[in-house]
């Protein structure tokens, strides 16, 4: 509503109807200029987010999709998905920190 009021054309220009926008997203992400901070731990700020969505994406394994689609299935289900789900504010923290 709010590109309608501002005029804006909105990302119809990748393929047909737009469909190509996530591959053009991704792939100027990954020619985009990598900013380290000049003080600080860089390895903490480059390793931080990746613990922090390596975690949460481990955290779906031990979710039931189906009763057919189960990737993991586990006892202790709940403690190793709260175990886990717990790891990703520490990844936030390193690359806050670093």
């Amino acid at each position: 509503m709010s590109a309608g009021l501002q005029q804006r054309i909105g990302p119809e220009y990748a393929g047909p109807l737009g469909v190509l926008q996530a591959l053009a997203d991704g792939t100027k992400l990954l020619f985009k200029e990598n900013l380290l901070p000049s003080r600080g731990d860089t390895r903490l700020f480059s390793i931080g987010p990746s613990i922090a969505v390596i975690s949460i994406l481990l955290s779906y394994s031990v979710i039931p999709f189906d009763y057919r689609l189960v990737l993991a299935d586990l006892n202790i289900g709940v403690f190793l998905w709260i175990a886990v789900a717990s790891i990703a504010p520490i990844g936030l923290l390193m690359s806050g920190y670093g």
